[in-house]
């Protein structure tokens, strides 16, 4: 007996170090939880724990152009812009892109894994609680970092997962109507009868990014409480069955005729809109702010409202488990991100999508814009991009945990109080 359990010891040891995998300048090893076949895969395709150090670029592209393909899945459909940026670079590799929004992203890769169905390289989306808690946690995707452009990247936007470009939900008003001063000084007065009916976003159930924005609030109950304080000189008190000063601003905005919208950009409208007596607040994506050139709206962003003005998130990029493409998965990974060659000092003229300026933007030029900003700390702002430092000082970030573990809460109060 000692002998077959001393037998079945050195077998596990030997299965072990087979799955945890050793060498000279790699990561630390994969955590024995991956499963043999996906260690397999790994391996092959010099990721996670494979990983060379540094990075065999020449040998990646090498390998790319061979494989011939990227298929990415993603949440924006600015998918397009960056494959014919890529494509024109990587004339040897096509890029298939499916705009799928951020619901639809995470549900096509769930659904087609569970089937056995790896089609995809790369997946890009935003939906912090489910990126990282249901795909990165259960190996449906896994975290590759570019060393070219790593060291310009803070440690919380490269792990445990690669942000490609961090966005913001804001409030809007119309600066033509209010040109002196912003209409408001504290959210809480959204919920007050003189603006019954003048607030608008779209319809959070239909939009992950404003989904988060609204959720971010509910976390931040405290701070809500303290605002409304301020705001209204008492203590604030919840209305029956709502169980903080979160939940209890969204059910004051719920009451107060809420206008919910099945577009962002028709939100954006709503408040920009110019030659509008009495224009309503919208809350939406930061990057709406293009359209005062390209629509000619009059859209402004609250820099100061108590107790926050904005909600940051992420959108994450990873490449998708047992892609069929790796190398070509990660030849665009660092396109996304910019050239090495970008610096604080780098001269970036409109149009940022042609000649010199996307050369060195490659996969960030058509994000590139205010109301974003690149994780990386070289790349300067685009015209008019200092706006996002004077906002952002004053906003919250979306907690992945918080959207993974609450968030189900959330959506269940927002139906309930939406029906009523």
């Amino acid at each position: 007996m000692k002998t077959k359990y001393l037998t079945l010891s050195i077998l596990f040891l030997f299965i072990l170090l087979a799955v945890l995998g050793c060498g000279e300048g790699r990561k630390e090893a994969v955590p024995n939880v991956y499963s043999p076949e996906t260690v397999q895969w790994l391996r092959s395709a010099k990721l996670d724990a494979f990983e060379d150090s540094p990075q065999d670029w020449a040998e990646i592209e090498r390998l790319a152009k061979e494989e011939g393909r990227v298929v990415v899945y993603s949440s924006s459909s600015r998918i397009a812009n960056v494959a014919e940026a890529f494509e024109a670079t990587y004339p040897e590799i096509t890029l298939e892109g499916y705009d799928l929004g951020s619901v639809q992203t995470l549900e096509k890769t769930i659904r087609e894994q569970e089937a056995g169905v790896y089609n995809a390289d790369i997946i890009t989306t935003g939906g912090s609680g489910q990126v990282i808690y249901e795909l990165l946690a259960n190996h449906r995707i896994v975290n590759f970092v570019p060393d070219t452009v790593g060291d310009q990247i803070s440690e919380e936007m490269k792990d445990p997962l690669l942000v490609r470009i961090n966005e913001a939900i804001v409030f809007f008003y119309n600066r033509e109507a209010y040109p002196d001063a912003p209409p408001i000084e504290n959210i809480w007065a959204l919920t007050t009868e003189e603006w019954r009916g003048k607030v608008v976003l779209k319809n959070p159930l239909e939009s992950e990014s404003v989904f988060m924005g609204v959720c971010t609030l509910v976390e931040h109950a405290d701070e809500m409480e303290a605002a409304y304080e301020r705001f209204a000189g008492k203590k604030l008190e919840l209305s029956p069955d709502v169980p903080d000063a979160g939940y209890e601003f969204l059910y004051r905005l719920l009451k107060n005729d809420l206008i919910l919208l099945s577009s962002g950009s028709k939100s954006a409208e709503a408040s920009g809109q110019t030659g509008q007596p009495d224009p309503p607040i919208s809350i939406g994506s930061f990057t709406y702010i293009r359209y005062n050139d390209t629509k000619g709206f009059a859209n402004e962003v609250f820099r100061d409202l108590d107790p926050v003005s904005g909600v940051i998130y992420p959108t994450y990029t990873g490449i998708a488990a047992y892609a069929p493409h790796p190398n070509a998965a990660k030849l665009l990974t660092a396109f996304l991100l910019g050239s090495p060659e970008i610096n604080p000092n780098s001269v970036i003229e409109e149009p940022y999508t042609e000649g010199e300026s996307v050369e060195l933007l490659q996969g960030l030029a058509p994000y590139y814009e205010m109301g974003s900003q690149s994780p990386r700390k070289d790349v300067p702002p685009p015209a008019g991009g200092e706006i996002w430092d004077e906002v952002a000082s004053n906003c919250w970030t979306v907690s992945p945990e918080f959207m993974w573990y609450e968030a189900p809460n959330v959506q269940d109060f927002w139906v309930q109080e939406s029906a009523q």
